[in-house]
């Protein structure tokens, strides 16, 4: 009896994660929606349809928010999706946004900004254009990913956790990124590098820049 009993609970368990990740996959699909609609398409400056060329405001890029969090505030667990697509509106994710979710979910601020500060690819800070991010797991450390990271400092003048004035590149630090045997490794945006070499850095950051723009060689 104690044996189906346990049998029936992993099975129930298992149906509690499979839900769990249906609903995180329709939060992500109704963000989707929200986002392509014509009024938040003009908002959005990265959609091809914003055409003119002009920055929107913050309020309208709260509006936009506020579409999606209209879509989710009576669901349990919403807020991840909810943070994911504010970033991807305003770039980063700041301190006014966050009490601007806090409020519209009426859930305590210390919560979103703890869940926002234990998943690493939320930012309270703005991010570049173009995020990279240098490897320095065992593997591609001990083959040459901190001479790989020294080379990106020095070619973007900045330091972990910064960005370019002119906000075309952040850089971090990753731990694996899953290509140990092809170290050192190389993440720029969604793009993977393999067997980088710190010599190569500068014209590996010429790939991901607009026309007559130039990063400055360290000397």
């Amino acid at each position: 009896m104690f044996f189906r009993r346990e049998k029936i609970d992993i099975f129930f368990k298992k149906i509690r994660i499979v839900s769990q990740s249906f609903l995180i996959s329709q939060f992500y699909i109704q963000a989707d929606k929200a986002l392509n609609t014509p009024e938040a398409k003009t908002q959005d400056p990265k959609h091809p349809s914003a055409g003119c060329g002009c920055q929107p405001t913050e309020e309208e890029m709260l509006r936009s928010l506020d579409a999606v969090i209209d879509g989710f505030s009576k669901t349990d667990g919403a807020l991840i999706p909810i943070l994911q697509t504010a970033q991807n509106l305003f770039g980063y994710l700041p301190a006014n946004v966050l009490k601007h979710i806090s409020l519209r979910l009426k859930i305590p601020y210390s919560e979103v900004t703890g869940v926002v500060s234990f998943y690493s690819f939320f930012s309270t800070v703005p991010r570049g254009k173009h995020v990279v991010r240098v490897c320095l797991g065992t593997a591609c450390y001990v083959r040459g990913g901190k001479e790989v990271l020294e080379a990106f400092k020095k070619n973007l003048k900045i330091n972990v956790g910064e960005t370019t004035a002119d906000r075309m590149f952040s850089l971090e630090v990753g731990r694996c990124f899953g290509a140990c045997g092809l170290a050192p490794v190389a993440m720029i945006n969604d793009d993977v590098h393999q067997r980088v070499k710190s010599a190569k850095i500068r014209d590996l950051i010429s790939q991901y820049q607009h026309e007559g723009e130039d990063v400055k060689e360290a000397r």
